[in-house]
Parts: C-alpha cells; sequence; structure tokens
C-alpha cells in the first residue's frame, strides 16, 4: 500500500531526473532538440488557433 501513494500527485526532483534520463536514453541526445522544436511549433500553432477563435467569438 506505500508504492500506492509513491505515485500519487505530482512527481518531485528525483522523478523529474527519472522521467528526463529515459527521454534521453529513448530518443537519443541528437534527438532531442528536434522534438522540442516540433513542441514549440505546435505550441505556437495552438496559441495561434485560440487566439483566433478568441478574436471570432469577441
Amino acid at each position: 500500500m506505500k508504492t500506492f501513494f509513491l505515485f500519487m500527485g505530482m512527481p518531485g526532483g528525483f522523478e523529474w531526473v527519472l522521467v528526463i534520463l529515459a527521454i534521453i536514453l529513448m530518443f537519443g541526445g541528437k534527438k532531442i532538440p528536434e522534438l522540442m522544436k516540433g513542441l514549440g511549433k505546435g505550441m505556437k500553432e495552438f496559441k495561434k488557433a485560440r487566439n483566433e477563435i478568441y478574436e471570432e467569438l469577441d
């Protein structure tokens, strides 16, 4: 039951380190900048679409 409580809530510092290490191991160091660039473009497009919808509603 104790391990159940470890997985509840937001991850702490050590958990984030494990997540980042897992991502580096899965994708490799060369792919991470490409992934972040794609993520940034996706967020930019999402914000642009959201702002267009807000403008249409006003």
